[in-house]
């Protein structure tokens, strides 16, 4: 990709954030409005696809802005050297929907951060 195209980049993926950030909100919202939770709380062990502490530290930071998602913890895999991301979810029905959900931020996080775009 070009380095042409690297800012409209970032400002598409804030755009998308934000509206991540939005719908999570009003789904927070209502289930403390209403009768009841619809929380299915849980914690999820997240091979990211981070090369640096930078992405890594924002990946986190992303994760934890989004209401419902909490970053516990990090540590790198003994094994391959991945980092990797202790997610805590309130509203997913297993970990896999969690780790999705925390691949799909990163995926577009790492499209926006780096200059030739995309996570490899």
């Amino acid at each position: 990709m070009s380095w042409i195209a690297w800012p409209f980049r970032i400002v598409a993926f804030i755009a998308w954030f934000t509206t991540q950030v939005i719908t999570a909100n009003a789904s927070v919202l209502r289930d403390n409005l209403s009768r009841g939770q619809s929380s299915t709380p849980g914690i999820a062990r997240v091979i990211t696809r981070c090369r640096s502490d930078l992405e890594v530290t924002l990946l986190a930071a992303l994760i934890t802005l989004t209401p419902g998602t909490l970053t516990m913890g990090t540590e790198k895999d003994s094994v391959t050297g991945a980092r990797v991301l202790f997610v805590h979810g309130l509203y997913f029905a297993d970990a896999d929907g969690l780790r999705a959900d925390a691949r799909r931020i990163e995926s577009r996080m790492l499209g926006a951060v780096r200059r030739e775009g995309g996570p490899e």
